[in-house]
């Protein structure tokens, strides 16, 4: 066990000019008023969050004994109720495709900023998915410092243009494999709360899922800045892989916990989808990402997500939540988002 120190200096560095990369987005010129507001505020308590290993579930276990598979599959639910996360080892995904991956995404985020502000002129991802920083930020606490390209896997098995990119074939091999991997462990999470259920399979195509690559460029303002602001995962299952820099926070009991970050191992989280049909039995909990001062951050997010039309119900009764389509639950979300400047997600569909 290790302690994380955030030290909230704000305040201290917000007024020396930051050599910024052509590739960073401008995150200084179009956010300055919001740093205007804190720059003649003093410094507070530093904030201690504590770095923790998160559950490690080894799946070779699941070609094992008979024995072994079953407490393999008892493990995923059981750090799927307690903790809304876990680390998975022997996932199938190979090394190579990983490594090809990343790659490929530190050669894309590497492009100018001007260039990747206008993705839609050379990659072949639909207008907007290139996102940066927080739009309807109002104060710091809603800003991340942070860029990714969030691609709906559509666009790249269709393909927009006659042979495809580099990066794009590499997405799709990267999303194939990893697509199996979230298949597999919805199937047992369902078989876990007695559903032998065909729902996943028939409504979670590679199709209806999300690719989101992630870059946190380093942030020499404060320590505290957030490269992702607290949220819960709107999908059923998200697959992680990240980079050895950290940064990954959730809430585990209450508190802020750091993860400790492991190479070996692909993270996986459980989204609101997936708490809603589980009936509350599975959580999913609050993360966020820090910014690190000196080093840029990578992650790769793949969002286990269903067609739009796809309605949600809670598998057990009585039901915690009233069925609603996938469509209906972005809409709100991103209403949410366009008033309130933050999500509400789940609440808002309570019975």
């Amino acid at each position: 066990m290790s302690l994380v120190y955030i030290t909230q200096d704000i305040h201290l560095s917000v007024l020396q000019p930051l050599t910024m990369d052509s590739s960073d987005p401008p995150f200084q010129e179009t956010y300055k008023a919001l740093f205007k507001k804190v720059a003649n505020k003093g410094p507070t308590t530093p904030i201690v969050v504590e770095e923790r290993d998160l559950p490690v579930i080894n799946l070779g276990r699941l070609s094992l004994s008979k024995e072994e598979r079953r407490e393999c599959k008892a493990e995923i639910a059981r750090a799927s109720r307690e903790w809304g996360f876990f680390q998975v080892l022997n996932h199938g995904i190979s090394r190579e495709i990983l490594e090809k991956m990343r790659e490929e995404q530190i050669k894309v985020f590497r492009e100018p900023f001007e260039k990747k502000s206008r993705e839609d002129k050379y990659l072949d991802f639909s207008a907007g998915s290139y996102r940066w920083g927080t739009p309807s930020a109002t104060c710091l606490q809603q800003l991340s410092w942070s860029e990714a390209f969030h691609v709906p896997l559509s666009d790249i098995i269709s393909g927009t243009r006659g042979c495809k990119s580099t990066l794009s074939s590499t997405m799709e091999q990267f999303a194939g494999t990893v697509s199996n991997l979230a298949q597999k462990l919805a199937k047992i999470l369902a078989e876990e709360l007695g559903h032998k259920s065909t729902f996943f399979m028939e409504n979670c195509l590679p199709s209806t899922c999300y690719l989101r690559m992630n870059r946190y460029p380093p942030c020499p303002i404060s320590p505290d800045m957030l490269g992702l602001m607290p949220h819960t995962d709107s999908d059923f299952l998200t697959i992680l892989h990240q980079d050895e820099v950290g940064g990954l926070q959730l809430v585990k009991d209450g508190e802020w916990i750091a993860v400790k970050p492991n190479p070996d191992a692909l993270i996986i989280n459980i989204g609101d989808l997936f708490q809603a049909w589980s009936n509350d039995v599975y959580k999913s909990v609050q993360h966020r990402v820090m910014t690190n001062s000196k080093r840029e951050r990578y992650s790769t997010a793949y969002f286990f997500c269903p067609s739009y039309d796809t309605v949600v119900e809670s598998c057990n009764w009585p039901p915690v939540y009233r069925s609603f389509s996938f469509r209906e639950f972005r809409r709100q979300v991103q209403e949410d988002v366009q008033k309130l400047g933050h999500k509400i997600g789940l609440p808002r569909f309570l019975v």
